[in-house]
């Protein structure tokens, strides 16, 4: 059965989910790709406060496509996510409790994750068309020279996703493909 949960996320929610678990996430996510996180950490780096509020947020690793007359966003599906992986870490241990990509991430996010509670969602990839459809509004946050890359405020509905790795540190990817072998013996 699915959970129905909302962003930001608190540590309680964060905990509470396992992977494999399927969610709907609603309310406020974070778009970040690896040029903005860059500069993300270049603040944490010269103690400068960040654009937005990092306590419980989610981050959705995406880049849209430009809105259509109508819409809130264009395309928005998942971009690879260990291009994240050597930020990540910083953003996890002042308060990120939530982040949405596809594919693996690194150890060192993985104990990250263990330490702050947080989790890593899986979107399906190659249907940001769909997944687009769950974004009700798109503002821009800061870092608009760097395009669809720029860090903006969705408020999303019931975005569809999967628990990849909880806070515990299992891991979907390795206990669903153990899973899967141990079916085909």
């Amino acid at each position: 059965m699915a959970k129905y949960i909302t962003a930001p996320l608190t540590k309680e929610q964060a905990r509470s989910l396992r992977a494999g678990e399927s969610v709907y996430l609603s309310g406020s996510v974070y778009t970040a790709r690896d040029a903005a996180h860059k500069r993300l950490c270049e603040l944490v780096e010269q103690g400068k406060p960040l654009p937005f509020p990092i306590e419980g947020a989610v981050i959705y690793y995406v880049g849209p496509s430009p809105a259509r007359p109508g819409q809130a966003i264009g395309s928005a599906g998942p971009t690879t996510s260990y291009r994240m992986d050597a930020y990540a870490p910083t953003l996890l241990r002042l308060g990120e409790l939530g982040m949405i990509g596809k594919g693996k991430r690194s150890p060192a996010v993985v104990e990250a994750m263990r330490e702050t509670g947080a989790v890593y969602f899986g979107a399906i990839g190659g249907a940001g068309a769909l997944l687009s459809q769950c974004v009700k509004s798109a503002q821009l946050i800061c870092y608009e020279d760097l395009g669809a890359e720029a860090v903006r405020r969705l408020e999303v509905e019931n975005l569809p996703l999967t628990v990849v790795i909880d806070s515990q540190g299992n891991n979907l990817y390795e206990t669903g493909r153990a899973a899967y072998l141990e079916q085909r013996r």
